[in-house]
């Protein structure tokens, strides 16, 4: 499409994880095929890293920031100083934000994935209708825990024999997203950091940027990437392969891909 032939490309860049090690494989062999056979270099990319620094195809933003990666495979937050630097400083212990939306929306019978279908429902309801947990918002970590809001929904649809979608999917969103926004705010207080990057494909809710921009207050910048770059893309894997090709940081033939992340959590 790009009127280019394979003697013009100069490195291959690839996901090497985390996520689901089928697929990957599937990837990783396609990129050492090329790399092999046009003696260039191969570069792998963290899926996590390509999402965080996604907000660089369109702008700079200023080394250190605070980096609130949210999708439907992960929760995490990281404190970022480079682009090979980061440090986790919380995650996930059970669902990631966009799961919790999907299972939502299987609750209430709506299609898959299902935040947006829970995000336009929520838009014409009441997000104080139903009070529902804020989990782990009072916990001195930057952790999350989505499961037991999931739960509290399930239980509240079986007290209850008539219920508003709009509402619920209201208040849900308002829960989830009020826990989001103040343990990244809390964050970036803490290492006193100015600059927060909000990532991945639950930072296109368009309700959980107001709430960001509204609770920093003139206190913080808060970045968001374009809606094309927010879900999983090729653009920014291809990026953060061009970053580390400028450093010369290649990847060996014989390295292997990975299901899981592989941070280490940041201690104080």
């Amino acid at each position: 499409e790009n009127g280019l032939s394979p003697k013009d490309i100069k490195v291959v860049s690839v996901t090497f994880g985390p996520g689901l090690i089928g697929s990957l494989l599937v990837g990783v062999c396609y990129a050492k095929t090329l790399s092999f056979s046009l003696d260039i270099p191969l570069i792998a990319i963290d899926h996590l890293e390509a999402h965080i620094f996604s907000i660089f195809l369109e702008r700079e933003v200023s080394f250190p920031f605070i980096g609130l990666l949210v999708s439907g495979g992960h929760t995490a937050l990281f404190f970022v100083k480079d682009f090979e630097e980061l440090q986790l400083l919380g995650h996930t212990r059970d669902d990631a934000a966009g799961e919790a939306f999907d299972k939502l929306a299987k609750l209430l019978g709506l299609p898959y994935p299902g935040g947006p279908y829970v995000s336009a429902l929520a838009e014409k309801g009441d997000p104080e209708r139903y009070p529902l947990p804020r989990p782990m918002l009072e916990e001195d970590n930057f952790d999350f825990s989505f499961s037991g809001l999931k739960t509290s929904v399930y239980q509240l649809l079986k007290r209850q024999k008539e219920i508003s979608k709009e509402d619920l999917c209201a208040s849900f969103q308002m829960a989830l997203c009020e826990v989001l926004v103040e343990k990244t705010l809390r964050a970036a207080r803490t290492f006193k950091i100015s600059r927060i990057v909000v990532s991945g494909g639950v930072s296109a809710n368009q309700f959980l940027r107001q709430l960001f921009l509204n609770k920093a207050s003139g206190d913080f910048e808060v970045y968001f990437p374009p809606l094309r770059y927010c879900t999983d893309n090729a653009a920014m894997v291809g990026y953060l392969g061009w970053i580390k090709w400028k450093r010369k940081h290649f990847t060996e033939l014989s390295s292997e891909p990975y299901a899981r992340a592989i941070y280490k959590k940041h201690r104080n």
